[in-house]
C-alpha cells in the first residue's frame, strides 16, 4: 500500500478551506482507504499556520482540526527520520521530503512549488510528488 504525506498547503485546503477539488482526497482520508503520515515537525507547522491571524479561526476550530488530522494520520516519530538526498530550498518544507524518503515508496501531495520542482529527482527514490489531489484515485 502506498503511503502519502500531505503539506500543510493541501491539510488546510483539506481542512480549514473545504475546497472542492481537495473533497475527495478527504474522504479518502476520512475512509482510512490509504495510509496517511505526519510526524512531530509536520504537526507543529500546522499549528504554527492555523492559528495565524490570516485564517480568523477560533482556538476551539484549530484545536478541532489538530485533532481531527492528528485521528486520521500516523504518527512517525521525528527521531527516525531519514535525511532525502536532496535539500528543498525552504527549509520548512524539508521534513516533508525527510517524511517521505524515510516511508519510500511514497506519495507527497503538494502545491509548494519548491517541493514540485524535485519531483524528478525524487521519482528516482520511488517517491512521486504531485500537485494532483486524485493521485490516490490511480493506486486504489
Amino acid at each position: 500500500m502506498k503511503r502519502f504525506i500531505l503539506d500543510t498547503n493541501v491539510l488546510l485546503d483539506i481542512f480549514v478551506f473545504q475546497d472542492l477539488k481537495a473533497e475527495d482526497l478527504k474522504q479518502a482520508i476520512i475512509d482510512r482507504k490509504f495510509e496517511f503520515f505526519a510526524c512531530q515537525k509536520t504537526i507543529t507547522e500546522l499549528v504554527d499556520v492555523i492559528a495565524r491571524p490570516l485564517f480568523g479561526l477560533e482556538p476551539q476550530q484549530q484545536s478541532m482540526i489538530l485533532n481531527q488530522w492528528q485521528s486520521l494520520s500516523q504518527f512517525q516519530d521525528d527521531s527516525r527520520l531519514l535525511s532525502a538526498p536532496w535539500n528543498c530550498s525552504d527549509a520548512d518544507d524539508q521534513v516533508f521530503l525527510d517524511l517521505a524518503f524515510t516511508l519510500k515508496p511514497a506519495i507527497l501531495i503538494s502545491k509548494d512549488n519548491d517541493l514540485l520542482q524535485l519531483a524528478k529527482c525524487a521519482a528516482k527514490d520511488d517517491i512521486v510528488i504531485t500537485s494532483n489531489y486524485n493521485i490516490f484515485k490511480s493506486e486504489a
